[in-house]
This record gives C-alpha cells, sequence and structure tokens, in this order.
C-alpha cells in the first residue's frame, strides 16, 4: 500500500521525507519514477500533471497540499474518487494577519507617512478615522473568511461578510447571494476577497463591482484586498479602475500568471502593493500531520474531515 506524491515546482524529497514521517506503514512513492500503480491508495498532490493520476485502480482518495483545489479540477481526467482539502490553524492565522495588517495599514495611512517621509514633509494631520469608521466587506464566510471577520471586528472594524449562500453568524453582517451582493458593495470601503477559484468566481473581480462599492467612506475611493484566487480578478479592470479613480489602491497576492511576469503593470504602479502569493503559507509538517489524520479516518471507516464537494469546486 502507497501514497504518491504527484506535484510541481516544489522539493520532492522534502515531502517525501515528511510523509514518511508521519506515514511510517506506507510506502511513499512519486511521479516520475518507478512504482506499483495497482499499489496506490491515496494521492497528495499539487499542481499534478494532467492525466497523472488515471491508471490507479485502488485510489481511494486525493489531498490537496494547499488551500486551494481549483489546480485538481484543472485535470479533466481527475478519477472519481474522494477528494480533501488543507484546513490548517495555521494557515487561517496566517490569512487574517495578511488581511488585518493591509487594513490598518489603509485605515493608519501608512503609505502617506512613507511618502512623506520620503519627501522629508511633516504634515500634521489629525483628522484620522477610527477603525468604527471603516467598513470592511469580506467576500467568503468560510474559514478564512470568519476567522478574518473576527479579528477585524476585535480592532473595531466595521465589518460585513458575503456569501453565495445564507450564513448567519452572531454579531456579524452577513449579506447572500446576488440579491444580497449591491447591498453589501455599497456599504464597503475596503473590499477583501477570500473566495475559491471556482466558475462562478471567474472574473467576478471587475468594473461592474468595483462600481457599486461606497463612495462616501471616511478613506476616500474604496480599496481591494485580493488574497483569494488570481482567477477571480480581471487585472485589466482592476489597472483601469486604479488609474480613473474607481479604486484607491490595490494589494494583490495572487494573479493570474504566476510568477507575475516582469512587464507587468502592477510592479510598478503608484496604487497596487503586490506580495508573491504568500499572504497565508502553509505549514508542510502539519499539512503532512493532517493528510495522515485523514488517512487513518478512512482506514477506520470515518469520513473525511475536510471533503471537498465536485458540484461547488471546492
Amino acid at each position: 500500500m502507497s501514497l504518491l506524491i504527484a506535484m510541481t515546482g516544489w522539493d520532492l524529497e522534502s515531502w517525501r521525507q515528511r510523509f514518511q514521517r508521519h506515514l511510517p506503514a506506507l510506502e511513499i512513492v512519486a511521479l516520475g519514477e518507478a512504482f506499483d500503480r495497482r499499489s496506490v491508495r491515496f494521492a497528495a498532490t499539487w499542481k499534478h500533471p494532467e492525466g497523472s493520476l488515471a491508471g490507479l485502480p485502488q485510489l481511494e482518495a486525493i489531498f490537496s497540499l494547499g488551500a486551494g483545489v481549483d489546480h485538481l479540477f484543472a485535470d479533466r481526467s481527475l478519477p472519481d474518487v474522494a477528494l480533501a482539502r488543507v484546513v490548517d490553524p495555521d494557515l487561517t492565522a496566517r490569512m487574517s494577519e495578511y488581511v488585518v495588517l493591509h487594513c490598518l495599514i489603509a485605515l493608519r495611512q501608512q503609505r502617506l507617512y512613507d511618502r512623506q517621509q520620503r519627501e522629508a514633509t511633516w504634515i500634521d494631520d489629525r483628522n484620522q478615522p477610527a477603525a468604527r469608521d471603516v467598513r470592511v466587506g469580506i467576500l467568503g464566510m468560510g474559514v478564512l473568511g470568519l476567522d478574518a471577520a473576527g479579528k477585524l471586528m476585535a480592532l473595531g472594524f466595521d465589518v460585513a461578510c458575503w456569501s453565495r449562500t445564507r450564513r448567519d453568524v452572531q454579531g456579524l453582517a452577513s449579506f447572500a447571494g446576488a440579491e444580497g451582493l449591491g447591498p453589501f458593495l455599497g456599504r464597503t470601503d475596503i473590499l477583501v476577497n477570500l473566495l475559491p477559484a471556482t466558475p462562478d468566481t471567474a472574473g467576478i473581480l471587475n468594473r461592474g463591482m468595483f462600481t457599486q462599492l461606497a463612495r462616501d467612506g471616511r478613506l476616500g475611493a474604496p480599496m481591494l484586498i485580493n488574497a483569494g484566487r488570481g482567477a477571480s480578478q480581471d487585472e485589466d479592470d482592476i489597472l483601469a479602475c486604479l488609474d480613473d479613480g474607481t479604486l484607491q489602491h490595490a494589494t494583490l497576492d495572487v494573479f493570474r500568471t504566476e510568477p507575475l511576469p516582469a512587464a507587468s503593470r502592477f510592479w510598478s504602479h503608484p496604487g497596487v502593493t503586490v506580495t508573491p502569493h504568500n499572504a497565508a503559507m502553509s505549514d508542510p509538517d502539519a499539512i503532512c500531520a493532517l493528510i495522515a489524520r485523514q488517512i487513518d479516518r478512512l482506514e477506520r471507516g470515518l469520513p473525511l474531515e475536510y471533503p471537498v464537494e465536485r458540484t461547488r469546486g471546492y
């Protein structure tokens, strides 16, 4: 019985060693080497080559090695077996740190003061908004969205969340569905995207959405933070809306093409903050331990803790 590691772009041997520590009873095999395809019962994958998981007759479950699962559905021949995603408290905490950090940078006007420092200009501006004066809207009410919302609320921000289907959380303003999107956007000064990549969310961050954001906020024009998925953003629309003032600033951790090409305007645009898809780096040991726990559950006839619903795409 074996677990197959199927990944691109990551250090294979370090992952093999981690899995071997957590799953000593399993043989750990990898794409690109000889192995008995009939012995593979589990696969751990990150952006595996299309079709590489076909022809594994004993395969029972596929585990994503990251929080996102859109890379799984990019494989049109993905086997019809159980799928699972990563939900890790460390990853969740890191994502909330990122969201809180950039909301605070906006609230406390840190980019303005950085510019004044470069120009050796002292302007003592006492007209500072409080966190309660700034409305943050989070797209997504999953584990990541709710954790970020709670931490922003603890700092005093006026927070609301939107999800595709209704979710009611005590103390949190929530909106749902197409009918709730407009009212949600209309009360948002800082828009935070934490939605997964699905056909429904492709290109959702576009001019049509940005023009519905609040125009009466204490920060001036609205701002965007995308730490979700690059496929969710219309990058031409983001740049055009920054150019014409529809958006004041965009903090982007994800992009349609990664690494971000050197010729991209995002690198040099004064209204953009670029981070290299590291808002919430997964702890490899924690991921391997999580997958080991899921395999143990399957062995004992228990369901996966974090299954992926194929019909929803996450």
